[in-house]
């Protein structure tokens, strides 16, 4: 379920969701009861559980009372990583902190992406049609999506969750089942854009971060250490770019 009825409104769904990896429980996350394949999967490449899609064997998603248990059974390799770094940490829509334990583990090393060159014409038209995979938010206006885009504007994947980072991490790990080139393509967001959802996208390999919304300070220093291009306040009449390493000299350069 999705949404439910609370009097005459259509409400989004928020549930507990539990990570247990090889049979250990790892995280709770809160996040929308859709898709919840994909944002175990993604989650497991974005916070380096894994290092690829295939050493993640078997997803098996469980209904509870309490909530919703996801299994996954991961190489054990990648197991024995985990359970060297393990940390205790329940997640919240609003919180991508904690359980951490120390300042080295608050910003961790971010990979280095190639940018795309993008235009105002092709922002525009991911703009125009990202509302069309937004059924939930259509429904109760209390949920952000991620969007894969091609170079031409057109939408090719699209998650939503009630929690910013859980769209993006659905959104990567739908990606990571196809072909899609991350090259050819860039992540559109209806949040702002925090330095964790920099982090995600570069984990997924991609150049370019497009959000609605503002970026904070670090996620734009995080751009520029990762050659991300880096764009806020996405509007259909105009767009502000933060960092773009074709033009590292433009600074809040609007488009």
């Amino acid at each position: 379920m999705k949404q439910t009825r609370w009097g005459s409104d259509d409400v989004a769904v928020e549930v507990p969701v539990a990570l247990v990896y090889n049979y250990i429980s790892h995280v709770v996350m809160m996040a929308s009861p859709a898709n919840l394949e994909d944002f175990a999967i993604g989650f497991s490449l974005t916070e380096e559980i894994v290092e690829a899609r295939d050493q993640i064997h078997h997803v098996h998603v469980t209904q509870t009372k309490s909530g919703i248990t996801i299994r996954l059974q991961i190489a054990d390799d990648a197991f024995e990583k985990l359970k060297s770094k393990r940390r205790n940490m329940t997640g919240r829509t609003g919180c991508g902190l904690c359980g951490i334990e120390s300042l080295k583990q608050a910003i961790r090393p971010i990979p280095s992406v190639e940018a795309p060159q993008i235009s105002h014409d092709v922002i525009t038209q991911a703009l125009e049609t990202i509302r069309a995979h937004q059924h939930i938010s259509g429904l109760t206006g209390a949920t952000h999506a991620a969007a894969w885009c091609s170079l031409k504007g057109d939408i090719k994947l699209a998650r939503e969750d009630v929690g910013r980072h859980n769209a993006l991490d659905k959104l990567i790990g739908a990606m990571s089942s196809t072909s899609l080139d991350r090259h050819n393509g860039f992540i559109l967001v209806t949040s702002r854009a925090s330095y964790e959802m920099v982090q995600k996208t570069c984990m997924a390999g991609a150049g370019c971060l497009i959000a609605i919304s503002a970026p904070t300070s670090l996620a734009i220093e995080q751009a520029r250490q990762a050659g991300l291009l880096l764009i806020g306040f996405a509007r259909a009449d105009k767009q502000i770019i933060y960092h773009d390493p074709h033009q590292p000299e433009l600074l809040n350069h609007v488009i």
